[in-house]
């Protein structure tokens, strides 16, 4: 009998920590193979991570390789490149595709590391490539994606059509909160309860700090977020059993005082691999059928994690690395260092005071806090997109470089002229005060353009039609609001005013 191989280890990143990473390679002599994993501290070294984030990677690499015992090597060291070397020397190793260029590019670098197809999305980068070149690489709406996706694996279909007849149900999914609330009726989210782990890694970030290895921003403790399968799997049946009805019609809603609402916090745990997004919309569809969730809550949630977060892994691929350096509107101002601190106390502005001090104690928000208060405010100010990128990146959470660069450079801050949106995602301060209870009370109001109490973003979203009135003319989304410029009779007092305050906290 010919003596079986051993089998050539398999190594797994920190976001790759789901049984969908594990014996990636099948049923043959590679499974079971022995894993490796790399606590590398130059991540941390290099750029200066929101505290929560570091810890919850951290707490999640731990806690799989607990889970995995014997299995796995896992080693603490300087770079990638030294923890492989010490874990498995010259032995040949596979890795599934990494989530990010840059490691990518790593593990290109070395010898003996054979990468396998990506892993924990649920359409290939092959798929997409023909979707795309079907379309001659153009026009690559999220629409039409989203309804190839619906189809290809019978996600709310009825036949051959959608579920209730539409495949977009936002209509029925953009209802302010009710009027007088400061929160939600609905169950909390489901939370964690920290373990010796956790109190593990917040012992190294401080050692960290004191000894000058990394430097962080922002807040950590208790943990939100799940760092192990269990965890994911407890957020999830939580999502779905007690949240997901209220979902949709409260999707593009915000309160002050409940920066939850009935979102389901799982792009946490599928960020991690710890789910993936088929379990996800299937738990979803099921609840509908069986009667527990509206089909527009359903649509929403599935349109999200079927839908969006699979075009943005792939525009982030398709688009290639030159995207990262779009900007053309030309935006070059450095982010304030209000911004950069997350210095909550010293905006005026409500909204954005609030939604900082959501970003600062917790590394989270919404995505509507996300795009119409932090996105709209460096849009309107001009704030260099690149660096809004990485501030994103490193600020959330569930921020990776695949996640924030489409989402920033394309969605929020139109600096790739209108490839992946058609058209720029801004408003005054009526939207917010629309869609919220952020306006009261507040320093500034909404209606106003000009004088003490102009609100800055009705004065910044003016200012940006007016910076930007040559493209922006020609954009049928835009030119209705862009015709609102010569009905101002304030207009050079309202940019004196957006001029005037210059990077100040608004």
């Amino acid at each position: 009998m010919t003596p079986r191989a051993t089998p050539r280890p398999h190594w797994l990143f920190g976001d790759q920590l789901g049984p969908t990473f594990i014996d990636p390679r099948g049923d043959g002599p590679d499974r079971g193979a022995p894993l490796v994993m790399v606590e590398a501290s130059s991540v941390f070294a290099r750029r200066r991570f929101h505290r929560a984030k570091a810890h919850l990677v951290l707490s999640a690499m731990r806690h799989r390789a607990a889970e995995l015992g014997d299995r796995v090597r896992y080693v603490r060291a300087r770079t990638y490149r030294e923890g492989l070397r010490k874990a498995v020397g010259h032995r040949e190793v596979t890795v599934c595709h990494p989530t990010s260029r840059a490691a990518l590019r790593l593990v290109d670098s070395l010898d003996r590391v054979t990468v396998l197809p990506a892993r924990g999305f649920l359409v290939s980068h092959g798929e997409f490539a023909s979707w795309a070149e079907e379309r001659g690489g153009d026009r690559l709406r999220l629409e039409d994606f989203y309804r190839r996706v619906r189809r290809t694996h019978d996600l709310l279909m009825e036949g051959d059509s959608p579920a209730g007849g539409r495949w977009n149900l936002d209509h029925d999914n953009r209802e302010p909160p009710p009027r007088g609330a400061t929160a939600l009726d609905v169950p909390e989210p489901w939370w964690p309860e920290e373990d010796e782990i956790d109190q593990e890694v917040r012992r190294d970030l401080d050692r960290w700090e004191a000894d000058g290895t990394a430097s962080f921003v922002g807040r950590d403790g208790p943990r939100l977020f799940p760092a192990t399968r269990r965890e994911a799997l407890a957020a999830l049946n939580r999502f779905v059993g007690h949240r997901l009805a209220d979902f949709g019609r409260y999707e593009d809603a915000m309160l002050a005082g409940d920066p939850w609402m009935s979102h389901s916090l799982l792009s946490v745990p599928l960020n991690l691999g710890l789910l993936h997004p088929a379990e996800c919309a299937e738990r979803a569809e099921s609840a509908w059928r069986e009667g527990g969730a509206p089909l527009n809550s359903v649509e929403g949630f599935v349109r999200q994690v079927a839908g969006w977060r699979e075009y943005v892994w792939h525009l982030y691929w398709y688009f290639g690395e030159s995207y990262r350096h779009r900007n053309v509107l030309r935006h070059r101002r450095q982010l304030p260092d209000w911004f950069r601190e997350l210095d909550a106390e010293a905006v005026t502005a409500r909204c954005l005071a609030t939604t900082l001090a959501q970003v600062r104690d917790t590394g989270w928000t919404h995505h509507i806090p996300r795009l119409m208060v932090l996105g709209s405010r460096a849009l309107q100010d001009g704030w260099d997109p690149e660096a809004v990128t990485d501030w994103f990146h490193r600020c959330f959470v569930d921020g990776y470089d695949w996640v924030m660069l489409p989402n920033v450079v394309g969605m929020s801050q139109y600096a790739d002229g209108g490839r992946m949106t058609t058209k720029p995602y801004t408003s005054g301060g009526s939207y917010i005060r629309g869609m919220s209870d952020l306006c009261r009370p507040c320093a500034y109001r909404p209606t106003e353009r000009t004088g003490e109490h102009a609100c800055p973003y009705t004065t910044g979203y003016w200012a940006f039609l007016h910076r930007h009135r040559r493209r922006l003319e020609g954009n049928h989304r835009m030119a209705r609001a862009v015709k609102g410029l010569d009905r101002l009779s304030d207009l050079e007092e309202l940019l004196e005013r957006h001029r005037s305050r210059g990077q100040s906290p608004p």
